[in-house]
């Protein structure tokens, strides 16, 4: 068939009519599929991994001296001098003060004088009962005048022996006349200065010592935690470190942390009824004199160690209506899903998790305000390759 020029045209017409619609349709889908590409929002996550963990529990306590000694006086009299530097180190048996010594003097001389007086008696004695055991086996003499210079020796010697003990005391204190230190430590202020009269046993002390390298950490502990301790051992979810005792991490008052480690000692016996804890003691050196006595702190106790701990971003963890635990997480199929989890405590910056993660678990850290569950989303570009994050 022939077609008239206008009939050519008209056909001419409706064909790229046709390719031009074509066209718009094929356009119109590439664009509505680049746009929903771009509306899946974009997620960094990190890959939780489980690994050993030492756990620590956090106690509160209080220092104290690891020797403490109050010096009094064991006889009275007048201070002479005092011998030591306020606040300073005194060495055990260093004499720390002078107490007037004239009349413990004199009293051991006395003592010394009567004790000779008495040994003389005794030699003389002595004679006199051998000569008197000679004669009376030839009665020279009578057995009673033999019976009585056999007492008279026996009255000499416990003469002597008295006399000799009231040496030994006079001895003793004139020694208590310098007061000496009962041990090693750091001397506090003296409450006497020399003039002062002291009595013997006086209930104020003179001065007080106390030794502080090494020195004791009190610490408490709620039987909640204890139990709770005890449990994780039992179940096997939480080994010993070591053998011996456990090591414990001090935390000073303004925050700083102490250089050195002490030893856990001992474990009281004893629940106090009115906290409901139990006391602990721990034993640092203190070779700088950092710490003082009645100082507060914060102590690390290592409990032990926790076999496949995950530890997760804090950020990661938000809370729903009802106050549960939640975090997000990217699924095989790039899907959000919420998760429900039980979080122990904080570890610096992360949450020790309970339950409701497990290794392998892309866990969404950021972006997280862009997703909800049940949506799709896309990693980062600088997060392709999660695996690569330990946490």
């Amino acid at each position: 068939m022939q077609y008239l020029p206008k009939q050519r045209s008209l056909c001419t017409a409706i064909a790229m009519a046709c390719s031009l619609l074509v066209l718009s349709s094929c356009g119109k889908g590439e664009s509505a599929k680049a746009a929903n590409q771009a509306s899946v929002a974009k997620v960094g996550v990190v890959v939780v991994q489980s690994k050993p963990f030492e756990q620590y529990s956090e106690l509160q306590g209080r220092t104290s001296a690891y020797l403490v000694s109050e010096v009094r006086p064991q006889v009275s009299g007048i201070v002479q001098k005092r011998l030591f530097v306020e606040g300073g180190l005194v060495k055990a048996g260093q004499s720390l003060y002078q107490i007037d010594p004239s009349t413990y003097q004199a009293t051991y001389a006395s003592a010394k004088a009567a004790l000779e007086k008495a040994q003389a008696n005794l030699a003389a004695a002595k004679v006199k009962q051998a000569r008197y055991q000679d004669l009376v086996k030839i009665n020279a003499v009578s057995q009673q005048d033999f019976d009585d210079a056999n007492a008279a020796l026996k009255q000499t010697q416990a003469d002597v022996s008295a006399a000799q003990a009231a040496v030994d005391a006079a001895r003793i204190n004139l020694a208590y006349t310098q007061v000496k230190a009962p041990i090693s430590g750091r001397i506090g202020r003296s409450s006497v200065t020399p003039g002062a009269l002291v009595q013997q046993g006086q209930a104020t002390a003179l001065a007080t010592i106390q030794q502080l390298d090494p020195i004791y950490v009190n610490l408490t502990q709620s039987t909640t935690d204890l139990l709770a301790l005890k449990r994780q051992l039992a179940s096997g979810k939480l080994e010993k470190t070591s053998k011996g005792g456990a090591k414990v991490k001090l935390t000073l008052e303004d925050g700083t942390p102490y250089p050195k480690d002490g030893d856990l000692q001992f474990s009281d016996v004893t629940v106090d009824p009115t906290t409901g804890s139990v006391t602990l003691r721990a034993v640092f050196p203190n070779p700088d004199g950092l710490l003082l006595p009645g100082m507060y702190v914060r102590a690390a106790l290592n409990e032990g160690t926790l076999k496949n701990a995950i530890l997760v971003p804090q950020q990661a963890i938000a809370r729903d209506s009802t106050g549960s635990a939640v975090a997000l997480v990217l699924n095989d199929k790039n899907i959000v899903e919420q998760r429900r989890v039980e979080t122990e405590k904080a570890v610096g910056d992360q949450w020790l998790i309970a339950s409701g993660l497990k290794a392998g678990d892309r866990l969404i850290v950021r972006g997280l305000q862009k997703v909800k569950p049940g949506q799709p989303a896309a990693l980062l570009d600088d997060d392709k390759a999660p695996e690569k994050k330990d946490q």
